[in-house]
């Protein structure tokens, strides 16, 4: 994992959350049915399969959001390697540094006259 590329890294941590919500959606979709399985009255049965149907919607929407904000994090990741590459280094310390310091030689104050 040390050589690979950190977008890729991201590409693969946002499926496995994608999957981890997944397989919680499940199964809290399985509790959902199983109390409708167990629910004495037909409003009660309809109230825990919607909630059901819907825990397993909202999962794919979340699902969905956290694979798509990954690629863009992955791909703006990229891009901005890419650029970096492509930049010259900066200048190191030491180059500043002098550039910065005029020479002492020629920053000598005159004499004072008495």
């Amino acid at each position: 994992m040390a050589e690979a590329d950190l977008d890729a890294v991201i590409r693969q941590t946002a499926r496995a959350q994608t999957k981890a919500v997944m397989a919680a959606a499940k199964k809290r979709q399985a509790v959902w049915v199983a109390r409708a399985a167990k629910a004495k009255d037909k409003e009660t049965k309809a109230r825990f399969r919607h909630l059901a149907k819907s825990t397993i919607l909202t999962a794919t929407a979340t699902a969905k959001r956290l694979q798509n904000s990954a690629e863009n994090a992955a791909d703006a990741y990229a891009r901005a390697m890419k650029k970096a590459m492509e930049e010259p280094p900066p200048a190191t310390e030491s180059q500043k540094k002098s550039e910065m310091k005029p020479d002492k030689k020629s920053e000598k104050k005159p004499a004072k006259k008495k």
